[in-house]
């Protein structure tokens, strides 16, 4: 033990440690199990819980508002250890620090030998009058107390109460969440700028304040609630620091913690009235201040959790918790760990709404760089903080699109494997880049477990009976206790299982996430075979728990490749991808760009002219695309209709630059004009585009049609392409450009028009049932079992007795396609979704500016909107979506 931790009694009591826990929470269960685990021999452990319950997840209590679910933490057996006893319904009243004895109040006297402080935190209380009224959300009877109420009041009342949540912080919006899935009317008081305002910078809370809303909260943020106003015991409303008042039916305050310290302030008001020093110190803002090694400096006794006050800090977060119970009792066994500090990294669990925040959010280090990407219209917003020569991360903020957490979260403190941009996962609509995780990251914070630590369990579990490697997700947490708690760890748990199972040659489960034991193929097939038509529908038959971020875009893509239904409707808008949300690309600056379709690059001068004059009329950059089509940039969200309608009334349509789709067919000028050419490789392309127009897939899509051997079209870099000559059209497959470049490979050869639609057809339907989730045709053909030559089997040869069926769905795809702008401009319920804010300005806001010397329009620099009067939060480099 280090010098500053007094040693035990050296004769304990009958011979037997006894060490009593005061708390039953999370932070007490860990403590036990940790104590344990490593071998509880000459221990005895006593609990003391006030609560009626065994300790539970107070993580996921919104679930518990919901439904009727166990929050139990591990397993009721631990309990029957004969070494451990659990009191609960039991509050601890005293301590005799002197004789080593908690007093209970029932008027037990428990000795001990040491004792551990896990006695958590209450919810802060409303200081202004009417604050009696107010329920809380701390525990498990609060979260039952206010589901009753809420039924209570509908019934009452006869319409739906009107529930107004006090905080706008994490258990605030879940609070909220939960009453408005109740039935009830919800809105949240903020007294910051922004929600989360202690995790998120202002970008990011904006962005989430424009997701709250979009889900039916109302969203009052920048003012002060200044009473509870009831009438004859019953609420009436909330009054606010600007004169406002607020209806409410019933108020709820998640205004923070307060640590639970009152033993130990009895304790020093003990010790004063002897005129002795006070035993315990106490934080600015109350709680017990700890050490390193988790010790209070009074003899036996110890701190763990949100009572455990460290540098100044108390955090209600479990993975500092978890830390310091693995702390204390690695001490009590004669270890030497220490508690490293506060890990602040949270994930907002709500539905539809995707949060995270790790490390140095707020870039408070010297020197830190903060490299962004903000769609504020559409409620994303992806932050990557590193040192001042973009190399070192440290940290995140993600909003609207969380993906990137999972990977670099494991990274914080070191080296990004890629440029910071490429992890903005939002800008370039692509997946972020592949990361080789070292051994010593901690990729489950949580419970403080290295990717090494999981690599070997995988490898073959020396913790478990036996030494067989661990093949199943479910094995795996329950080895290694990663993805236990929070759970937005999971998908990279996930996905690390499966890379370290391919490296030992085992066959991985295909299982698409822990919520479908399917695989994206088997849950296509079975989609399609029932005709389901909804997420809801596909969890409720296939899944389990809510869906994730895994499993959500997927069923999304799966949804539309297979009824052609408006992508947005019918709650499938929560599931899609930020782009196919707005119906065009997000571009760094907040703005979208517009990409009409031009098939197989033959434009008219009459269209060339409305182009040119929309983009007049609307102060758009343009741009001619690698696809052979026109960008128009710097659109924002309310002009989008307007600009789709004047290029519809033309004759266009949606280019759909913005879907995992088909994107575009490129072709040269072919023997229509040149010298060279043997076949009309642009009225092949134009067929081609036409056809497949609209056809969602696991990835984009791309053609090319080169009308020679002189390949002007590049056509082997597509994902397929078409090459001819003299006796027809080769097909080539499987090419893709992007981070890992594949040229196609020739699939067959000399065919006539028909048979080479017919092979396409089989080949894009074939690989939209069979491919993984954002997996391109290059790695998916590479990946099948036989490679080529089974594509060829399937598609050419019908191996399978399925390439009637393939051309079949196709030709329904066909028949069924409707332009998704045109699509939109019909339907006034579906135009509410291209609003901007209320209070959005109508002219051109300075974040783009008129460059004379090129006659062009490109985003404004930083110095040039500050010459403009343009707000401008951070740096933002990035990259907008390939066309």
């Amino acid at each position: 033990m280090s010098e500053s931790t007094p040693p035990p009694r050296s004769t304990p009591r009958g011979g037997t440690r006894h060490v009593v826990v005061i708390g039953g929470g999370p932070a007490a269960h860990r403590f036990v199990e940790a104590i344990v685990s490593r071998g509880a021999d000459g221990m005895s452990l006593t609990v003391i819980s006030e609560e009626n319950y065994l300790p539970y997840d107070r993580v996921n209590l919104g679930k518990a508002l919901l439904h009727e679910i166990d929050l139990s933490l591990g397993e009721a057996a631990l309990w029957e250890d004969e070494r451990l006893r659990l009191l609960v319904g039991t509050r601890a009243v005293r301590l005799d620090l002197r004789s080593r004895e908690v007093h209970i109040a029932d008027g037990t006297v428990l000795p001990y030998d040491d004792l551990v402080l896990a006695t958590g935190s209450d919810a802060s209380r409303l200081p202004f009058p009417g604050a009696d009224h107010a329920h809380v959300y701390r525990t498990l009877e609060d979260v039952h107390r206010l589901k009753r109420s809420i039924s209570q009041l509908g019934r009452r009342l006869g319409r739906k109460p009107r529930v107004v949540v006090i905080g706008g912080g994490l258990l605030g919006i879940e609070a909220a969440a939960g009453a408005l899935e109740l039935g009830a009317e919800s809105a949240v008081v903020n007294r910051s700028g922004w929600l989360m305002n202690a995790q998120l910078d202002e970008g990011a809370g904006q962005a989430l304040g424009r997701l709250i809303a979009g889900k039916g909260f109302a969203v009052h943020t920048g003012t002060s609630p200044t009473a509870v106003l009831s009438d004859d015991n019953a609420v009436t409303g909330v009054q606010l620091a600007d004169g406002r008042i607020l209806a409410a039916d019933l108020v709820v305050a998640a205004v923070g913690i307060t640590p639970r310290d009152e033993l130990a302030r009895r304790a020093n008001d003990d010790a004063l009235g002897l005129g002795e020093e006070q035993p315990f110190g106490l934080g600015p803002r109350g709680g017990v201040v700890i050490s390193e090694d988790c010790s209070t400096g009074v003899p036996g006794v110890w701190a763990v959790g949100e009572v455990a006050c460290y540098d100044g800090e108390c955090v209600g977060l479990v993975a500092p918790a978890n830390t310091m119970a693995e702390v204390v009792a690695d001490r009590l066994h004669g270890g030497t760990a220490v508690f490293p500090g506060f890990d602040t990294a949270t994930k907002l669990k709500l539905s539809g709404v995707d949060v995270a925040s790790f490390g140095d959010a707020f870039a408070t280090a010297p020197g830190a760089l903060e490299i962004v990407y903000a769609d504020p219209a559409r409620g994303v917003y992806q932050k990557i903080v590193t040192t001042d020569d973009a190399r070192t991360l440290l940290g995140g903020v993600f909003v609207g699109d969380a993906e990137p957490y999972q990977g670099l979260r494991p990274l914080l403190g070191r080296e990004l494997p890629a440029e910071p941009g490429a992890f903005l996962t939002a800008a370039g609509g692509g997946a972020a880049p592949e990361t080789e995780l070292p051994d010593d990251a901690i990729l489950c914070s949580c419970n403080n477990v290295s990717v090494g630590s999981i690599r070997d369990v995988v490898g073959g579990c020396g913790a478990c009976e036996g030494v067989a490697p661990v093949q199943e997700l479910g094995e795996l947490k329950s080895c290694t206790r990663a993805g236990t708690q929070c759970g937005s760890c999971v998908p990279m748990l996930k996905k690390l299982l499966e890379k370290e199972l391919h490296k030992a040659g085992v066959t991985v489960s295909k299982a698409l996430c822990e919520h479908f034991e399917l695989s994206r193929q088997e849950l296509y097939d079975s989609i399609r075979v029932l005709r389901l038509i909804s997420f809801e529908d596909v969890l409720h038959r296939y899944g389990s728990g809510t869906g994730c971020d895994i499993c959500k875009p997927t069923v999304a893509n799966i949804l539309a490749s297979q009824n052609n239904a408006y992508v947005l409707d019918s709650g499938r808008g929560t599931l899609q991808d930020t782009n196919d949300r707005a119906l065009a690309n997000m571009q760094k600056d907040g703005s979208y760009s517009v990409v009409p379709r031009i098939p197989g690059g033959e434009i008219t001068p009459e269209k060339l002219a409305v182009i040119a004059a929309v983009a007049q009329k609307y102060k758009l950059y343009t741009k001619i695309t690698g696809g052979q089509r026109i960008d128009l940039f710097g659109a924002r969200l309310e002009q989008l209709p307007e600009i789709w309608k004047e290029l519809i009334d033309a004759g266009m349509e949606s280019g759909q630059a913005y879907g995992k789709s088909l994107r575009t067919v490129k072709s040269c000028v072919g023997s229509s004009w040149c010298r060279y050419g043997v076949q009309d490789s642009v009225g092949m392309a134009i067929r081609l585009e036409l056809r497949y127009r609209g056809l969602r897939s696991p990835h984009k899509l791309k053609l090319g049609v080169s009308g020679c051997a002189r390949e002007c079209a590049e056509a082997r870099g597509k994902d397929v392409g078409v090459i001819a000559t003299a006796d027809g059209w080769n097909l080539y497959v499987g090419g893709n450009g992007g981070a890992t470049p594949a040229h196609a490979q020739l699939l067959a050869q000399d065919l006539d028009d028909e048979t080479l639609i017919s092979y396409i057809d089989r080949y894009f339907m074939y690989y939209i049932r069979t491919a993984d989730r954002l997996q391109r045709t290059a790695r998916w053909q590479e990946e099948l079992d036989g490679g080529l030559d089974h594509v060829r089997q399937v598609v050419v040869e019908d191996s399978l007795g399925i390439a009637s069926e393939l051309e079949s769905a196709m030709a329904q795809h066909v028949e069924s396609y409707e332009d998704e702008w045109a699509a939109t401009l019909k339907d006034p319920e579906r135009l509410r979704r291209f609003r901007s804010f209320v209070n959005a300005p109508d002219a051109v806001d300075g974040s783009i500016v008129h460059v004379t010397e090129r006659d062009q329009i490109r985003p404004a620099t930083a110095s040039e909107k500050v010459s403009l009067g343009v707000s401008i939060p951070v740096r933002a480099p990035g990259r907008g979506a390939e066309a």
